[in-house]
């Protein structure tokens, strides 16, 4: 007598896997404390653009919550805020009172430079200038990259400008999101504390996270969904479903990130304090301090070359970042989903129900995503390559070579084009 194999038997199997992987360890890790050394500082930076609501609603609030739990002497607060029509000006003047009163060093500039005012910079008729290129639209516009990668690093000139022989052993961006001071702590200890960065996952409308443009898993593909466990790349993705604080990945941002502060100095480092006022109001404090950390120059954002872009490519200075920062080889960049922040109250509550103690994505979400993410994953390959494929040719075309993009750094292209308008920024 022949037996016939069951043929629903595969079939099951393959359902409690996915089964067992989504509740292999879904309980969140946090950490309320934080054992600073003797020589741990943080240089804590932010930019920000018509963000009055967030700021009053929870940003300042939360961060004068950190520095007291970090210690004012810990820390150096560096923001600065471009352009705005809304009342964010007034929110960090409330800010930067609240900070004077807790002795807090820091650099807090107000730029009324707008939007309209850039752009009314254009050159002129058969003239170029770096940032600006031509697109589709038959006349030279100002990049959003190189700008915004213009802004980031005139916060990071605060750690250049103080008087102190004791460097920043840590850089914190902070995006305008909700988080809270345990979101932080639980950050800084990712890997235990041995990484080139660590990153939060942010959301804005829940259960898909935000920032797609910077994020790269280990692989270097760009996310295969929006929502749980995210990643194509195993190494990555594994690391998610397994429910691991530490998930290694190329890239990220996400709303918080903390980096090692070393890169950013070089041995041409200058200690001498200096207050900038041309075209913007500075607030500045001078307990801060600085030091000489690095070899060459200093790691700094930046875009993509303007010849480059012109054939409509774009990199995220936030991805780019991490391609030219030497540590990134030896001690990775790291996603912890354990943190996650959002770009409002509702959202920030949705990804962290119960306080944060209740698990989430639930196992209903889990299920799904581990079945998504296979049936998935032979899509995505197949987009990856053919969009791989069009970068490559564009690159290649333009004939600038790697050295244009950053060593590795072609993983943070996309076929996009990004303009800075009056009200914001465009796709073209």
């Amino acid at each position: 007598m022949r037996i016939r194999a069951d043929p629903c038997i595969p079939f099951a199997s393959r359902a409690a896997a996915i089964v067992e992987a989504a509740l292999e360890s879904p309980r969140r890790v946090t950490t309320d404390s934080l054992p600073l050394s003797s020589h741990e500082r943080i240089f804590i930076a932010s930019i920000h653009w018509n963000n009055e609501a967030i700021l009053r609603s929870h940003w300042n609030a939360a961060l004068i919550d950190l520095v007291q739990h970090l210690g004012p002497s810990n820390v150096f607060v560096s923001i600065l805020e471009s352009g705005s029509w809304d009342g964010s000006k007034a929110a960090l003047r409330e800010l930067d009172a609240k900070l004077e009163a807790m002795q807090v060093p820091r650099s807090i500039i107000l730029d009324p430079t707008t939007h309209k005012d850039e752009l009314e910079r254009e050159p002129k008729p058969g003239s170029s200038k770096p940032g600006w290129i031509w697109t589709p639209r038959g006349r030279q516009e100002l990049r959003r990259i190189p700008y915004l990668a213009n802004l980031r690093n005139r916060v990071m000139e605060a750690m250049h400008t103080t008087d102190d022989a004791k460097p920043f052993t840590k850089v914190l961006w902070l995006n305008d999101v909700v988080f809270t001071t345990t979101d932080v702590l639980t950050l800084l200890s990712t890997n235990n504390g041995h990484y080139a960065a660590a990153c939060s996952l942010d959301f804005s409308h829940p259960p898909r996270f935000y920032d797609t443009f910077a994020l790269r898993d280990a692989g270097g593909h760009k996310p295969l969904t929006p929502t749980w466990p995210y990643f194509l790349s195993a190494g990555s993705r594994g690391g998610v479903v397994a429910g691991r604080a530490g998930v290694p990945v190329k890239s990220c941002w996400n709303g918080m990130v903390v980096m090692d502060a070393g890169p950013f100095y070089s041995t041409t480092t200058t200690t001498t304090i200096t207050t900038t006022t041309t075209a913007a109001t500075a607030v500045t404090s001078s307990d801060g301090e600085g030091g000489d950390d690095g070899d060459g120059a200093p790691l700094r954002f930046r875009g993509i070359p303007d010849a480059l872009a012109s054939r409509h490519l774009e990199g995220s200075e936030c991805c780019l970042i991490h391609a030219d920062n030497p540590l990134t080889p030896g001690r990775g960049v790291w996603l912890n989903p354990h943190v996650r922040v959002g770009y409002g109250r509702e959202a920030y509550e949705a990804v962290n129900p119960g306080g944060g103690e209740a698990m989430w994505p639930g196992m209903g979400a889990r299920v799904r995503g581990v079945w998504r993410s296979r049936v998935w994953g032979v899509w995505g390959r197949v987009r990856g390559s053919g969009e791989g494929w069009v970068v490559r040719r564009r690159v290649e075309g333009w004939g600038g070579g790697e050295a244009g993009v950053g060593v590795g750094g072609e993983h943070c292209l996309v076929n996009e084009m990004q303009v800075v308008v009056e009200n914001g920024w465009r796709h073209l």
